[in-house]
């Protein structure tokens, strides 16, 4: 199912947009606006698999993951795959 979103948004995705394809390289040299973008096409795609993967948690969690270290050869598409591992479920458990 995660892979259907994400070939999903990335055919929503402007050439002039983050795209999940790009290196995560790019991330902390883009702009606030392409950061909110981007993040915010992924919160509309994985908040119904958890609330909480929302844009604020992939704005968040895409920059800190971003400047932890080497990103390498690393897509934005991995990154966004390690946020969704790394949501802790939320309720009464």
């Amino acid at each position: 199912m995660s892979l259907l979103l994400f070939s999903n948004v990335t055919l929503a995705a402007r050439a002039d947009r983050l795209k999940l394809d790009d290196r995560a390289s790019l991330w902390p040299r883009a702009s606030a606006t392409d950061k909110v973008d981007f993040s915010n096409r992924m919160g509309k795609a994985f908040v119904a698999l958890a609330p909480g993967l929302d844009r604020e948690y992939f704005l968040r969690c895409l920059e800190e993951t971003a400047n932890i270290g080497d990103t390498g050869v690393l897509t934005l598409q991995e990154m966004v795959k390690t946020c969704v591992s790394l949501q802790k479920p939320t309720g009464d458990e």
